[in-house]
């Protein structure tokens, strides 16, 4: 469950269930052999704006959210990693997003002309359209999709992907002496640290 809460009134807002949309997916045809993770939450960021926030759940997938008022309204949701993604967060004054997944992959997308294209439209949408499933490959020790990265991600593409080889524990986008960063803590004693240099 994610829930938007009052403080003042030390309630829940609005409650959504992310595994309803899990329910949905696993009516469709399945390989044998394949196993389901449940759509648990395991990380929440917030954009600066304020009203944009991104979940990373179990499943493998990001979802994207906008709060409106009292309640929130998903606006994107995609697969992000072959395994859960443990760890979410915004960069600042940006709608770039990071994600860290349990699967040793890093990836940076970039939700600005999603976000942007929803808050201008004023027709709201009834039906969500499902997003396609992919198959993965191992070529030499690299997983290559071998579907596009379109039908995998929706509309959102990655702008950046890191194969940190370590399940993602922690991420935080920084800056470093002027130069944005990214750290990375996993299950060593060690904190990585990635250079962002074009974004």
């Amino acid at each position: 469950m994610v829930m938007l809460w009052s403080l003042q009134k030390a309630r829940p807002l609005w409650i959504t269930n992310l595994q309803e949309d899990e329910t949905e997916e696993m009516e469709g045809p399945q390989s044998p052999g394949q196993l389901l993770n449940p759509a648990l939450a395991h990380s929440i960021s917030v954009a600066s704006c304020g009203n944009i926030f991104s979940c990373g759940a179990e499943d493998g997938k990001v979802r994207i959210f906008r709060v409106m008022g009292v309640k929130c309204e998903q606006e994107l949701g995609f697969k992000g990693h072959t395994l859960g993604v443990s760890q979410v967060c915004f960069l600042p004054e940006s709608y770039l997003l990071l994600t860290g997944g349990n699967d040793g992959k890093i990836t940076l997308w970039d939700a600005n002309s999603e976000v942007e294209k929803k808050q201008k439209s004023p027709t709201k949408r009834t039906h969500r359209k499902k997003p396609k499933r992919g198959t993965c490959t191992k070529q030499g020790g690299k997983t290559n999709a071998s579907v596009t990265d379109e039908e995998e991600h929706g509309n959102i593409l990655p702008k950046l992907n890191i194969d940190h080889g370590e399940k993602v524990n922690w991420l935080l986008g920084t800056k470093i002496k002027g130069h944005q960063n990214i750290l990375v803590a996993d299950q060593t004693s060690c904190i990585s640290v990635y250079p962002l240099n074009e974004f």
